[in-house]
């Protein structure tokens, strides 16, 4: 059975060593895009992300957003709402030196939106595969339940 509380932990953990994440309008025909999270501890549930104001994102909205691991042994796929929340407070807060070298006009950029993502809801899996599971892939074995790793759905990616 999977340790809930534990995959919320590594969600974070990984998140905020590889921000990197798809994500798209889900009532848009137009495909996912590549986008850095910007993690605030202080918002549980909460993505955020400096866009353009001519993102194709900007108009909000239903949005999924999906997630891989830097090792390849995380994955998470986060349902929620994308909107434009312009608090310069959280601007200031979020801001760092990779985002400036996107908005040249710094803070007060003209382009400039900070797109805030409200997850209602995640499925999470991590393979924690066990060593003899892990030697059963590489030479071809069938892999037994309990070796393949932990898997939950999750109404909040809240730690406890």
């Amino acid at each position: 059975m999977a340790d809930t509380i534990q995959l919320k932990k590594d969600l974070w953990a990984k998140l905020a060593t590889s921000p990197f994440v798809m994500i798209g309008l889900t009532d848009s025909p137009e495909h996912h895009i590549p986008l850095t999270a910007q993690l605030d501890e202080d918002q549980v549930d909460t993505l955020f992300f400096f866009i353009g104001k001519d993102n194709r994102l900007a108009p909000g909205g239903r949005a999924m957003a999906h997630f891989i691991s830097k090792g390849h042994d995380f994955f998470a796929c986060l349902d929620g709402v994308a909107r434009i929340d312009n608090d310069f407070a959280m601007i200031d807060k979020l801001w760092n030196s990779q985002v400036e070298a996107w908005f040249p006009g710094g803070k007060s950029d003209p382009n400039l939106a900070l797109l805030r993502f409200d997850i209602d809801s995640a499925e999470l899996w991590e393979t924690d595969m066990s060593v003899s599971g892990k030697l059963k892939m590489l030479f071809g074995g069938k892999i037994k339940s309990g070796e393949e790793g932990s898997h939950a759905v999750v109404s909040t990616t809240a730690e406890s």
